[in-house]
């Protein structure tokens, strides 16, 4: 099965953007891939074996589901392996720059949408963690 990657760099340090990508004050500010959604709710217990729930919600109110996961691997400040509710691997790095972090997800797709809007989805709600950080930072 072939993998979806997105990434982004971050303009923040490697612990800020540790801090902001796992802490739910932060999550709920910055997970969703448009306007029209938001993140109402998250729990997160970044351990192996833990679990996070994310409550993803349309803003009108017309959808929501429970995007969660259970931790496979974690090492600190470098890398995050997940197995999604659905059975899906999800995998995240985070690299030190000397302009930022880079923040590379991996995941595998799932079929009920095409890999272009899966891409593009993901590859949304990064973008939106990258503002959200380096707003925060400034």
């Amino acid at each position: 099965m072939n993998l979806l990657v997105v990434s982004s760099i971050v303009n923040a340090p490697i612990q800020q953007v540790w801090q902001y990508w796992n802490q739910p004050e932060h999550i709920i500010n910055w997970n969703f891939a448009s306007e029209d959604w938001h993140c109402p709710k998250a729990e997160n217990n970044l351990i192996v074996n833990g679990e996070f729930h994310y409550l993803m919600a349309a803003k009108d109110a017309s959808f929501s589901f429970d995007f969660w996961g259970t931790y496979t691997s974690i090492e600190f400040e470098k890398s995050i392996e997940i197995i999604l509710g659905d059975g899906r691997k999800v995998s995240i790095y985070f690299e030190a720059l000397p302009n930022g972090t880079k923040v590379t997800e991996s995941f595998e797709p799932e079929s009920e949408n095409s890999l272009e809007l899966q891409k593009m989805g993901w590859q949304s709600i990064v973008d939106n963690f990258k503002k959200y950080v380096e707003r925060k930072s400034k």
